[in-house]
């Protein structure tokens, strides 16, 4: 056998490595999966039965926190295998993602037993539960950023994204259980919940732009358009603006965190549905492609049995493949140049998101003031509570299909010309 042919031979069997260990990421990412979605109820549960003081969902959390233990054992096992293997493929970073996680997960019985007690905040305890669920999502995000496969890659960057959106509807049934179980939302809470939703959609646009054809197919099938009509209108009475003085909505009842929490558990449900299928045809792909591998290393075993070539038939193959003029423009093609290039505009990236979201922050400040001066303007004029104000202003600028904003300022406009007249009479 040629030194040629060795090297040719080692190189795919490399490549069938890198590919035996992205399969078995991918069950590792199945494994993450399921673990975070138990997690993600044994949260929300956890929330309503601090907050209700233990009045409810008392059954439900006990059944969510042993479907999250059986969860938790299934990923370990997965997980310690991973590291103990003679050669490991997964890079440190990788491997110090699972380390990390490993110590937190270690904690997790003291976290259920504070919460058992009641030795912990709801918002502590979801705090909690979040941090670890980002270690657990840290994880999949360094099997992406690991992949050296482009295809495998995007599925993974399709199915992180995704993940991600999820934990952060999960976050938000949290939120929302919190507020209509302990019957009001104060104005942090009212702030978290928008900011949750702006920032899930991001990751769903994300995913949508990765996602295979058949994934974008399966997302808009799945998520009901009744269930999203329902969960739209207990966000519209969450961020409901009252005065302390005056009492919640009566739609603002306790019994509204159960509602809320079906609701919103159905669309993650939904949401999970997808995720599944996605790992399910990750895994498919990368044992194709180990398939294809193992083919073309028996096809390059057998490779002395084939006709001699022409002479300098290889020499002149090679020099034809690449011309001498295009080495340059070829290196930004290159592995390295790839990540030179990938590298500068991450950067770049987020500098602009940064800039983007001050720029969004002062716009919302902005918004802020004109709508509270309309509305004070609303009940000076109109003899309005500041609650009939905001829901006047509401639904006005709805009918005009207008931004509140846009409205607010139309009535400071309008307001301050008819002041004008009215100074220009008094002369």
């Amino acid at each position: 056998m040629s030194s040629a042919q060795q090297l040719l031979l080692t190189a795919i069997r490399c490549d069938i490595d890198n590919l035996t260990h992205l399969a078995t990421t991918a069950d590792i990412v199945g494994d993450i999966s399921r673990f975070i979605h138990m997690l993600q109820r044994e949260r929300g549960a956890s929330t309503i039965y601090l907050a209700s003081q233990g009045q409810r969902f008392k059954t439900r959390r006990d059944t969510y926190r042993q479907h999250s233990q059986q969860a938790e054992t299934l990923m370990r096992q997965r997980l310690e295998a991973l590291s103990q293997e003679a050669r490991p493929q997964a890079a440190a970073r990788l491997l110090r993602r699972i380390a990390a996680v490993w110590y937190a997960l270690d904690e997790l019985d003291e976290l259920r037993l504070a919460i058992d007690t009641f030795a912990i905040s709801p918002d502590a305890a979801t705090q909690a539960f979040n941090q670890l669920t980002s270690g657990l999502l840290a994880i999949v995000f360094e099997a992406a950023d690991s992949s050296i496969d482009p295809d495998i890659t995007r599925h993974l960057v399709a199915i992180f994204h995704l993940m991600q959106g999820k934990e952060l509807a999960g976050q938000e049934r949290a939120c929302g259980a919190f507020g209509f179980t302990h019957g009001h939302f104060d104005e942090a809470h009212r702030a978290l919940l928008n900011q949750l939703v702006t920032d899930q959609q991001r990751c769903f646009d994300t995913f949508v732009e990765f996602a295979t054809p058949e994934a974008q197919q399966s997302w808009q099938k799945e998520l009901s358009p009744r269930t999203l009509a329902g969960i739209y209108h207990l966000r519209d009475i969450a961020c409901q603006r009252h005065s302390a003085s005056q009492t919640p909505p009566k739609d603002t009842s306790d019994s509204l965190g159960e509602t809320w929490y079906e609701l919103t558990t159905l669309r993650i449900d939904s949401m999970k549905t997808v995720e599944d299928a996605l790992i399910t045809q990750l895994s498919v792909f990368c044992h194709r492609k180990i398939a294809q591998a193992e083919d073309g290393l028996e096809k390059a075993k057998a490779g002395p049995c084939r006709p001699t070539p022409a002479p300098c038939a290889h020499l002149l193959t090679l020099a034809g493949a690449q011309p001498l003029g295009d080495l340059t423009a070829n290196a930004l093609t290159s592995p390295l140049g790839r990540s030179l290039i990938e590298l500068t505009q991450a950067q770049a990236s987020r500098l602009q998101g940064l800039s983007d979201e001050l720029e969004n922050t002062r716009k919302a400040l902005r918004e802020r003031k004109l709508i509270e001066r309309a509305k004070g303007l609303i009940m000076a004029h109109q003899e309005m509570s500041e609650e009939e104000a905001y829901r006047f202003l509401r639904k006005t600028s709805m009918d005009q299909s207008k931004s509140m904003a846009d409205m607010a300022q139309a009535i400071l406009d309008l307001s301050a010309m008819l002041k004008r007249k009215e100074d220009g009479h008094a002369r």
